[in-house]
């Protein structure tokens, strides 16, 4: 039985892992899980799944957590994810958690030479050269939940990466791709309705500029070590074909399924096996069409901007993100406009274009005033 620790198990990949254990319970156990504000419920993922380890950044819902279940092990406070990612023992952790905050959690994982199974974006993009070399270092895993990059890994399967001509990234393009809309006038309210997947917020708004699909972008550069000139990417507004490899000999393989997480998450934790389940499947004699776009780099300048970042390498990826962070919680929170969310990174990028120092330390000093920097530039803004 496979020993599996949840960072971020109140989100939605964190529920939905939970839930494909719940149909596997003789082959995987939870040992731990983390939780931020949704306490309810953490509390009853808890009471049925029984883990020995909490851990939990709040310090006031600690305090109600630990009169309820007192039995229990606790992390607490900024660094509880990578004390519980270091500290507890394991076999695969799954890092669901949002933004910069899931990279060193990874970095303890992969020092430990564990499976990470990563839903969390982030870290990939702040330091993918750096985590991938450890990775093979230490003998550790990094298997994808993105559905997209799982498509990918699942493609690449038993082909050499000499073979590969592109790789076809899939999007589904988000609530705007097709329409014409004044991007000042868009809402919170109406970015967050996505057309196919329900997500958190943060990733919701990148999925509508797109910018999601540009962390996507680099995130598959460093996962299956290619050069960004051979990521294509491709709205497909079904989200049927999850992404697909194209070969020199111009054969293409594409992973088809429904729109639903459970199957990736299923594979990152039984690969190389695969389990029979009861999860939906595909149907094709109810599909009515597959089509696919070019995306508008111009009406989506996020995507552009992520596409730049990497070719350049370096900091640059750091800085995007970060960047990009800052700028959608201060749209979510109504400081800036739709539009205002790409010209905050692009600022950012043109600032620390001239920093090209690339350890670690770097990484986490430019995290933090690239951070800084989007902040007051979202101050000086005007709606």
């Amino acid at each position: 039985m496979k020993k599996v620790l949840i960072l971020g198990s109140t989100g939605s990949i964190g529920t939905n892992t939970l839930e494909v254990i719940r149909h596997f319970k003789n082959k995987f156990e939870v040992v731990g899980i983390s939780g931020h504000s949704n306490i309810d419920l953490l509390s009853e993922q808890i009471k049925e799944f029984k883990p020995k380890y909490l851990g939990i950044t709040k310090n006031e819902n600690y305090k109600k957590l630990k009169k309820q279940f007192s039995d229990l092990e606790y992390f607490t406070g900024s660094k509880c994810l990578e004390n519980m990612a270091r500290d507890i023992e394991y076999d695969i952790i799954v890092v669901s958690v949002v933004g910069a905050v899931g990279l060193k959690p990874v970095i303890e994982a992969v020092k430990r030479g564990k499976r990470v199974a990563i839903a969390n974006k982030e870290p990939l993009v702040i330091a993918g050269e750096y985590i991938m070399k450890m990775a093979k270092k230490n003998n550790a895993e990094i298997l994808p939940i993105d559905s997209e990059h799982s498509a990918i890994f699942q493609s690449l399967k038993n082909e050499k990466t000499k073979n590969l001509s592109k790789i076809l990234l899939t999007a589904s393009g988000g609530p705007f791709f097709d329409k014409k809309i004044d991007f000042k006038t868009i809402t919170p309210k109406v970015a967050l309705k996505h057309p196919n997947w329900s997500m958190g917020q943060k990733i919701s708004i990148d999925s509508a500029t797109l910018m999601n699909k540009g962390l996507e972008v680099i995130e598959a550069k460093w996962l299956f070590d290619v050069t960004p000139s051979k990521i294509r990417v491709v709205i497909h507004p079904q989200s049927i074909i999850h992404s697909m490899v194209e070969y020199k000999d111009g054969s293409i393989i594409a992973q088809l399924g429904v729109a639903d997480m459970k199957v990736p998450i299923q594979y990152a934790l039984s690969y190389p096996d695969r389990y029979q389940n009861d999860f939906e499947k595909l149907d094709f004699f109810k599909l009515k069409e597959l089509t696919f776009f070019k995306p508008n780099v111009k009406k989506f300048k996020c995507l552009k901007l992520a596409f730049e970042s990497i070719k350049i390498g370096g900091i640059m990826p750091t800085v995007l993100n970060a960047s990009n962070e800052i700028a959608v919680y201060g749209f979510l929170k109504e400081k800036i406009r739709f539009d205002q969310i790409a010209e905050v990174v692009e600022n950012s990028l043109e600032k620390f274009s001239s920093e090209n120092n690339y350890d670690l330390d770097s990484v986490f000093e430019i995290d933090k005033r690239t951070r800084l920097f989007s902040k007051n530039q979202i101050k000086n803004l005007s709606l």
